[in-house]
C-alpha cells in the first residue's frame, strides 16, 4: 500500500483556541490573521499567503499551511483573504477585495492561491510591485489563472487570458510558467498521485518525499509540454482511476506522457515554485504538505536547512472542506482563526 495517508486523523477546521500556543494574532478589526513564528530556521523571514478562490478552499489551506510554517519552522506568516466589506467575513466569492496586501512590502515570500481575481488598482499594485521586484513566489492550484482583469484596466496584462505579446497569458504563464488550459484528469472522479520527476530525486524540494507520498483528490491540470524554458519539473501527476490513493492509474494517454503538477523556475531573478495541486483537502496528505514546506525553504534560499523529513504535523484541528462552488464555511472572520 502506498504511503499516502496523513500521519494523524483529519480534524475539524479549528476556529477555537489552541492551548499553549501564543503565536497568532488577529485584532477583531483586522481582515487578516498573523501567525508569529516560533523557533526554527525561518525565524526572521516573513511569508504572506494570499487566498481567494471560489472552489478549492484556499482560505482553509493557507491558514493551515501558515500555521505549520510558523509553529514548526519559525516563519512569520500573514494570511490574507477575500473579504465581504459589509460584514468583515471571509467571502471567497468576492473577487474584488483582498485587504492587507501592503504586507507584501515586508515579505520574503508570497504564496498565492487565488482564482480569477479582479482587484482594485490600489490592492493589485502591491502584488505587481512585489512580483516585478523579482521576489520569491509560490503559486498553488488556481494561481495559474490568479487574475481575470478586464481590458483597459491598469493591470490587465496580468490576466490569465491576456493576448499581448509583451506579457502573453499574464501572471500565470509569465511568472509561474503556465496559465489555465483544462482539466486533464476527470474532475471529481480521478484523483492525483505524485511521482518524483526524473532528475529531481536530489532536489531540495523532494527531500523526504518518495513516489506516492503526495496525493490529492483534485485532478491533474493540463499544461502545455514542454513547459517554458527554465521550468524544471519536480513532481509528475499520475491520474488515478478513482478518488482513493490506492486506486490504480488510468490507462492510455492521460498518463502517457504524465503532466507535471509541480515545477520550479525563476522570474526576474526570484525563485518560483508552482504546483497545480493545493486544494484544502490535498493538504490532508502529509506528502503534499511536505512538498509545500520544502518549497518555502527553497524559495527563500534556506534549502540547506531542509531536514531529512520536515515536520508537517497539523496545527490545531483540520478537517478541510471538499472542493466545489458554494461550499465555503460562512460566517467566519479572520479573528476567528487566530492561535491564542
Amino acid at each position: 500500500m502506498r504511503n499516502t495517508k496523513p500521519a494523524a486523523p483529519l480534524f475539524v477546521l479549528s476556529m477555537a483556541i489552541v492551548a499553549g500556543l501564543s503565536i497568532g494574532r488577529a485584532r477583531a478589526a483586522d481582515p487578516w490573521v498573523v501567525y508569529e513564528g516560533k523557533d526554527g530556521p525561518g525565524a526572521g523571514k516573513h511569508i504572506v499567503l494570499v487566498s481567494g478562490d471560489e472552489e478549492y478552499r484556499s482560505e482553509e489551506a493557507l491558514v493551515q499551511l501558515g500555521r505549520i510554517l510558523a509553529v514548526h519552522h519559525g516563519f512569520k506568516c500573514t494570511v490574507l483573504f477575500a473579504i465581504d466589506p459589509a460584514t468583515g467575513e471571509i467571502d471567497p466569492v468576492n473577487r474584488s477585495n483582498i485587504p492587507g496586501l501592503e504586507a507584501l512590502e515586508t515579505a520574503d515570500l508570497m504564496i498565492i492561491a487565488t482564482r480569477f481575481r479582479d482587484l482594485p488598482d490600489e490592492q493589485m499594485k502591491h502584488i505587481v510591485d512585489y512580483v516585478e521586484a523579482g521576489k520569491p513566489v509560490i503559486g498553488m492550484r488556481t494561481a495559474t489563472h490568479a487574475f481575470n482583469i478586464p481590458k483597459g484596466k491598469t493591470y490587465s496584462k496580468y490576466s490569465f487570458n491576456y493576448r499581448g505579446e509583451d506579457y502573453e497569458q499574464g501572471f500565470g504563464r509569465q511568472v509561474l510558467g503556465e496559465t489555465w488550459i483544462a482539466h486533464h484528469g476527470h474532475h471529481g472522479k480521478e484523483a492525483t498521485l505524485g511521482l518524483v520527476a526524473k532528475g529531481a530525486e536530489d532536489h531540495p524540494i523532494t527531500r523526504g518525499i518518495e513516489d506516492g507520498d503526495i496525493f490529492g483528490p483534485t485532478d491533474v491540470y493540463r499544461v502545455r509540454l514542454p513547459l517554458p524554458d527554465g521550468c524544471k519539473p519536480i513532481i509528475m501527476g499520475q491520474v488515478l482511476s478513482g478518488m482513493d490513493p490506492d486506486d490504480p492509474p488510468v490507462e492510455g494517454e492521460k498518463n502517457d506522457p504524465m503532466m507535471p503538477v509541480a515545477w520550479t523556475k525563476t522570474y526576474k531573478g526570484g525563485r518560483v515554485f508552482c504546483t497545480t495541486m493545493g486544494a484544502a483537502n490535498d493538504l490532508a496528505s502529509e506528502g503534499t504538505r511536505r512538498m509545500l514546506v520544502n518549497a518555502s525553504y527553497w524559495c527563500v534560499g534556506l534549502e540547506d536547512k531542509i531536514p531529512e523529513k520536515s515536520c508537517v504535523e497539523i496545527v490545531g484541528e483540520y478537517k478541510p472542506s471538499n472542493f466545489g462552488f458554494g461550499k465555503f464555511v460562512k460566517g467566519i472572520k479572520p479573528a476567528d482563526l487566530a492561535l491564542e
